[in-house]
C-alpha cells in the first residue's frame, strides 16, 4: 500500500513562504559570499528569520510564538537545508522561550552538542558548559566548530535529532534536483548525459532515497516517537550524504569548483551526521528496541 503525506493549505503556504524568503535573502550569490567570509553570521538575515517566525514557530501564542508544531518546524528546516542556510538554527529554535531574544532572532544561541559547539564565536549565548573549547578546522566552511575537551556525549533532544534530519532531507532533495538539471543540460557524444543508463540510475537512486527519507521524516514529525525519529535520522543522513556524493559524480569535476554548490552540500551533510548524537546514537536506539526481550 502506498502512503502519501498531504500537506494542508496552511502548511503549504508556510513552506512556500519560507522558500520565497530564503530565495530573496539567501540566494546562490549570498551562499558563495558566505563561503568566502567564513565564521561571520549575517545578523540581518537572522533577525529576518525571527520576524518570519522561524525560531518561535513552536512557541505558544500566549508566549509570543506562532503556536504551531513539529510538522511545521520540519517543513521550514527542510527549506533551510535546501539552501544551506548557515548558523546554529536548531539551537536557537530550541531556545525560543527560554533565552531572551532567541524567538525574535535578536539573540544567536549555540549549544554544546557532545564534544562540539557550532558557531561559538558568533553566539550571544551558549547552552551547556564549554570550558576550554578550542577551535578546530571544519570540513564545511559555513559551519565553524569548536571542540570541548573531555566532554561526555549526553542523550540528544529528540527534537534536535528530527530537525537535523529535516535539514538533511532538504539537502537530499536539492542535490537530486541539481543532478537532474545537469543531466538534462550537459551533453556528451551529441546526447544529454541523462540518456546514459549509468547517469539515469544515479539520479533514480537519489530520488528513491530522498522520497523514502521524506516519508520517514514527515511521519516522525507527526508521531514524535523517539524510535520513529531515530529511523528518520538514519534514512535522511544516508539520503543526504549518498545523494550529494552521487550528485558530484554526475557533475564530474565541475561539482568541486567554488562556482558550484554541490560540494558544499556534501560537506554540510557530513558535518550534520555528527550533530544531535550522530548516526551512532540513532543506530543504538533502534538496535536496543529491536533486541529488547530477545534474550
Amino acid at each position: 500500500m502506498t502512503v502519501r503525506f498531504r500537506l494542508t493549505d496552511d502548511q503549504r503556504a508556510l513552506r512556500d513562504g519560507m522558500r520565497q524568503l530564503l530565495a530573496r535573502r539567501f540566494d546562490g550569490a549570498a551562499l558563495r559570499g558566505a563561503a568566502e567570509r567564513p565564521e561571520r553570521l549575517d545578523r540581518a538575515l537572522w533577525r529576518a528569520l525571527g520576524e518570519a517566525g522561524f525560531f518561535a514557530l513552536r512557541l505558544p501564542e500566549e508566549q509570543g510564538g506562532v503556536g504551531l508544531g513539529l510538522p511545521e518546524a520540519v517543513l521550514v528546516f527542510e527549506e533551510a537545508g535546501r539552501v544551506l542556510l548557515p548558523g546554529p538554527l536548531a539551537a536557537t529554535h530550541l531556545a525560543a522561550g527560554a533565552v531572551p531574544g532567541a524567538a525574535t532572532g535578536e539573540t544567536v544561541v549555540s549549544a554544546v552538542d557532545g564534544g562540539l559547539v557550532e558557531w561559538l564565536a558568533e553566539a550571544d549565548v551558549v547552552r551547556g558548559d564549554a570550558p576550554g573549547a578550542v577551535p578546530m578546522r571544519s570540513l564545511d566552511p559555513l559551519t565553524p566548530l569548536h571542540r570541548v575537551p573531555g566532554r561526555a556525549a549526553a542523550a540528544p533532544d529528540p527534537v534536535a535529532v528530527l530537525l537535523t534530519a529535516a535539514e538533511q532531507l532538504g539537502t537530499a532533495a536539492r542535490v537530486c534536483e541539481l543532478a537532474v538539471q545537469h543531466a538534462r543540460a550537459r551533453e556528451q557524444f551529441g546526447r544529454p548525459i541523462g540518456a546514459f543508463q549509468a547517469v539515469a540510475h544515479l539520479c533514480a537512486g537519489m530520488l528513491a532515497r530522498s522520497e523514502t527519507a521524506r516519508a520517514a521524516v514527515y511521519a516522525a514529525a507527526v508521531t514524535a516517537d523517539p524510535l520513529d525519529i531515530a529511523a528518520a535520522r538514519l534514512l535522511a543522513d544516508e539520503a543526504a550524504v549518498r545523494g550529494a556524493r552521487d550528485c558530484l559524480q554526475v557533475h564530474g569535476g565541475m561539482g568541486f569548483t567554488w562556482e558550484s554548490e554541490v560540494h558544499l552540500h556534501l560537506k554540510r551533510a557530513w558535518v550534520r551526521t555528527h550533530r544531535a548524537g550522530g548516526v551512532t546514537h540513532s543506530e543504538e536506539a533502534l538496535a536496543a528496541a529491536l533486541t529488547a526481550g530477545a534474550a
